[in-house]
């Protein structure tokens, strides 16, 4: 199958010298959404016919050979809580099923169509995407590629995302990251995923969890396939930037927080992505941020997210809680508590928390972080459906590393690093505020050291 082994950039070869076509390979993702074991639970609307749409009029510019973007033609997933015209924007949520249909795409859709990307539909996800975990007691939790006998989850919150790539569905996905959203299905199922820096890309028509942390990015093949996805989103150049040298780049290694309660598959997958990344060139320095250790403290009261998420829901879910999931509506009403000052305290401590962390690493004379993405591999469904107390502790486990980017205003990449065939592990390069482009470029140059 073309759209489950291969990138963006080979499909856009093929389609550019005629070894296929957009409709062929939007056949293809069809079929997969409509007939898969997991498609029932991936996607909560299939465009059908706008996609067969789209694909033929690519089809047709083509034939007549008229210029078209590297993204023309190429079946792409978006997550339900981007705006497209005469569609309802759920959420993954009962709670908004029957509201207004979108008056007019997002900016993130409308960016996706002038490349002329094919959009199969819109993929499940945690409701209002707030868990790192994907379940969805509404419309159902899509089974982790790795093993679906155990039936593993795929990781949360763009969970249908994940599964649509690994899945062959779509060539890639687009998803949201406020604590590890898009980075941790990636890790958990293979794939690659970029959390950028939060006001890169616009968050105009897209249902917000915190708008201070919400980011928008992709879940894909590779770092060159979310290089291109990235540049169509924030509207920059379309173009795979060059690779940076590992050769003598100093890469701290946060050993606080970041290392702590690694089962053995992680250890083991992270430690000989480790030594691929020196192996390269690279020095690695393990440090100390302290600063990691006071996070769960300074979002005691819920963070963010809670604050932030209170001010949308507040009225909604005074009128129709029974409809939610409880394990979001709990969380959700942590926010009702916080007082103004409770956030201003917030936004103080955010400050002093990001020059610190930044000062620990201009110490070490780094200016990128690498780590586990997440420190387990993906648990079983069943238990965490049966258990609030599990769920509770393994959400917060999968959010942990992720989060300190998100808090830090920083951009991400989550890269597989495990061997075929094992437990899929994401190892996480993480830099600054605004340095996507050279975290894309170093990602490229860790990728190729780990594909060794």
């Amino acid at each position: 199958m073309s759209l489950a082994s291969k990138t963006l950039r080979q499909l856009g070869a093929e389609l550019a010298d005629g070894r296929t076509s957009s409709r062929a390979l939007t056949e293809e993702a069809l079929a997969a959404a409509t007939t898969s074991s997991e498609a029932a639970a991936t996607f909560l609307t299939v465009h059908a016919a706008t996609a067969r749409a789209t694909a033929d009029a690519v089809d047709r510019l083509r034939a007549a050979r008229v210029p078209l973007p590297p993204l023309a033609g190429i079946p792409i997933s978006i997550k339900d809580l981007f705006d497209e015209e005469g569609e309802v924007t759920r959420a993954g949520s009962r709670v908004l099923a029957d509201s207004t249909p979108a008056t007019r795409d997002s900016l993130v859709v409308q960016s996706l169509r002038a490349a002329g990307a094919v959009i199969v539909g819109r993929t499940n996800m945690t409701e209002f995407a707030y868990s790192g975990l994907g379940l969805n007691p509404h419309y159902g939790t899509p089974r982790n590629p790795w093993d679906r006998a155990t039936g593993r989850i795929p990781g949360g919150s763009s969970s249908g995302a994940a599964v649509s790539v690994t899945d062959g569905m779509a060539a890639a996905a687009i998803g949201t990251d406020t604590g590890g959203s898009a980075r941790i299905p990636s890790a958990l199922c293979g794939l690659t995923g970029f959390k950028p820096t939060a006001n890169r890309v616009s968050t105009e028509g897209v249902l917000p969890l915190s708008s201070t942390l919400d980011s928008i990015g992709p879940l894909a093949r590779s770092v060159a396939c979310c290089a291109l996805l990235d540049s169509i989103l924030s509207g920059g150049p379309v173009a795979e930037p060059p690779p940076a040298s590992l050769a003598g780049r100093c890469i701290a290694v946060p050993k606080t927080e970041t290392l702590d309660g690694l089962d053995a598959t992680v250890a083991a997958a992270f430690e000989q992505g480790c030594r691929k990344v020196s192996a390269g060139g690279a020095r690695l320095v393990e440090i100390d941020v302290p600063e990691f250790a006071e996070l769960a403290h300074i979002n005691r009261l819920g963070g963010f997210l809670a604050a932030e998420a209170w001010a949308w829901h507040a009225s909604v879910l005074q009128s129709r809680e029974a409809q939610y999931d409880p394990r979001v509506a709990v969380r959700i009403r942590r926010g009702q508590k916080m007082l103004a000052s409770d956030y201003l305290d917030l936004l103080a401590h955010r400050s002093r928390w990001i020059a610190g962390v930044q000062q620990r690493l201009a110490h070490a004379n780094c200016d990128t972080m690498l780590m586990p993405t997440v420190p387990v591999v993906a648990p079983p469904i069943a238990t965490l459906q049966a258990s609030d107390e599990l769920y509770g502790s393994t959400n917060l486990l999968m959010l942990r590393n992720p989060t300190f980017i998100n808090f830090l205003d920083g951009c991400a990449l989550s890269l597989p690093c495990h061997r075929p065939g094992d437990a899929p592990v994401g190892l996480m390069l993480a830099s600054w505020h605004g340095q996507d482009q050279r975290l894309l470029a170093l990602g490229l140059a860790v990728e190729a050291a780990l594909s060794r």
